[in-house]
Formats: structure tokens, C-alpha cells, sequence
């Protein structure tokens, strides 16, 4: 992570970098909540990779850096069931702060919490909102994807292993997990050609099996 992210005041995500315009919600949050002062230094992001430092002033932000830019070297995608309760919330926060760049809630035969359709739209713009500020509190300059699929549309994708006990270790050309509901993976999903992995001699909650096969794709997309 450059110098300048890690050492700011705060970091937070806006429209453009050559015009930038904080949100009230961002503005009320530097200036009431963490009570920055006019003059101290801060980041900015688009959300896309490009970043920029700032001076926040009184009632604007001024730039004060040139934009750089980070380039991704392999995505991370995680594929999983979506688990019970507020351990979703969570969940999504920290594969975010572990620089996840797409989170994927899948539906298998075997899941029990299921997204209704009808409300699918609001729950995916908390999570978008829950992810929005984990990457504010963790520096990122870009902000993870959060989207819905089935099994079969994910499984049969290239580049996609199953977290299974017994798997081998991960394999070469892999970028995305698909990590199943506490049930496990039915057989007929067990059945299809992709590869499985094991993430750990022990069984997983489906929220620690998403961060543990985050952390494995991440370090080796270093």
C-alpha cells in the first residue's frame, strides 16, 4: 500500500478526482464524527483504482496530489452461500478489507437462507453500503462488486474450484472460490468438472471458509 493511503486522515470514495464532491453523509462523518479540521490531509478515491490526496478545506476538498493509479494483477472472486443472520453483513465486510474484488452470493440446492427476489435490490445496495465503508476504513481504491448467481452459472465459469474437504491444494489458473451452505454441496453439484479445494483439515463455517479462501487466492495474486 502507497505511504500517502496508509498515512491520511481518512479516505473516501467520490464521483470524480479533478472535481470531487463529498457526499453529506461523507462530509458529516469527517467533520462530525472522526472532527477533522480544515487543512488536514486526506485521500480520495473513484472506487475504480485511481486515487488522489486532498486537502480538506472549509466546506470543499482541495486536491493537492497527482492521481495514481492501482492495477489489479489477478481479480479475486468469491462464490458462496449466503449464511444465516447477520453473519452476511459481516462476512461482506471483511472480505472487502481483505481485498476481495468480487463477492458473488450463490444459490445451491442445499441452501438455507435464500435472497427473495423481491427484495434482492435493497439487500444488495446495504451490502454495497456495508462494502463502501469497509474499503473506506481499510484504504482500498477499489470497491468489490456484489452481485447474486445460481450454482450451475457459477460452477461452470473457467478458472472456478469448489471448496471441498478432501480437495487438493489450489491449483494453477483458479481465481475464484465457490464455497457451499453448511449442508455441503449436493452430489449432483459435487459432480461437475471443476476442481476441488481444501481450505482447512477442520469444518468451516460457511463465513470463515469465504475469508480463509480470500486470503489463499489473494497471496498469490501478489
Amino acid at each position: 500500500m502507497n505511504p500517502a493511503l496508509r498515512a491520511s486522515a481518512a479516505h473516501v470514495f467520490v464521483e470524480s478526482l479533478h472535481d470531487p464532491v463529498l457526499s453529506t453523509e461523507d462530509d458529516h462523518h469527517l467533520r462530525r464524527v472522526l472532527r477533522l479540521r480544515a487543512g488536514e490531509t486526506i485521500t480520495l478515491s473513484d472506487g475504480c483504482g485511481r486515487w488522489v490526496s486532498a486537502e480538506l478545506g472549509d466546506g470543499v476538498v482541495n486536491v493537492v496530489g497527482e492521481i495514481s493509479e492501482v492495477a489489479v494483477a489477478q481479480p479475486v472472486t468469491i462464490a458462496v452461500s449466503v449464511p444465516k443472520g447477520d453473519r452476511l453483513e459481516w462476512m461482506v465486510q471483511k472480505l472487502t478489507e481483505l481485498g476481495v474484488d468480487r463477492i458473488v452470493l450463490v444459490e445451491c440446492e442445499r441452501s438455507v437462507v435464500r435472497l427473495r427476489a423481491e427484495r434482492e435490490t435493497k439487500q444488495l445496495d446495504r451490502l454495497s453500503r456495508i462494502a463502501r465503508e469497509a474499503a473506506m476504513q481499510s484504504r482500498r481504491v477499489r470497491l468489490p462488486s456484489i452481485s447474486t448467481s445460481t450454482f450451475a452459472a457459477i460452477a461452470c465459469l473457467p478458472g472456478v474450484a469448489l471448496a471441498e474437504p478432501g480437495g487438493d491444494a489450489l491449483p494453477e489458473g483458479v481465481d475464484t472460490i465457490l464455497i457451499g451452505p453448511e449442508g455441503g454441496f449436493s452430489a449432483g453439484e459435487l459432480a461437475v468438472a471443476a476442481p476441488r479445494v481444501e481450505l482447512s483439515q477442520t469444518i468451516l463455517r460457511v463465513e470463515t471458509a469465504a475469508l480463509v479462501a480470500a486470503v489463499a487466492l489473494s497471496a498469490r495474486s501478489r
